[in-house]
């Protein structure tokens, strides 16, 4: 089993960043490609960006390419996503996924692990 906490999350003008964090339990974390999601209210859990398991891969959606960037330190367990000239449609609750078995790194429903999310609001 893997628990997933994501923190980081918070209220930001336009034009500003966030690092998004989150820390996973797990003695097999390093095996694991990661993803960050996110959901806006009343729309579906969105692919945002994911990494493979060693970094040698990143994968992003068409919106965040040049403003996001993922990244992770195995030795510490935790991928990050650093998120810089936000946008007021970015604002979304932002969960992070363990991907345990081979599949789309793009596809939600290729992760078995998801934490609680973290609300990122973006104002104009």
């Amino acid at each position: 089993q893997v628990q997933l906490v994501e923190s980081g999350g918070g209220l930001v003008q336009a034009g500003g960043s966030l690092r998004l964090s989150c820390a996973a339990s797990g003695r097999t974390f390093s095996s694991y490609t990661m993803g960050w999601f996110r959901q806006a209210p009343g729309k579906e859990r969105e692919f945002v960006a994911a990494i493979s398991w060693n970094g040698g891969s990143t994968y992003y959606v068409d919106s965040v390419k040049g403003r996001f960037t993922i990244s992770r330190d195995n030795a510490k367990n935790t991928v990050y996503l650093q998120m810089n000239r936000l946008k007021p449609e970015d604002t979304a609750v932002y969960y992070c996924g363990a991907q345990a078995y081979s599949g789309s790194a793009y596809d939600r429903r290729g992760y078995d692990y998801w934490g609680q999310g973290t609300q990122v609001t973006v104002s104009s």
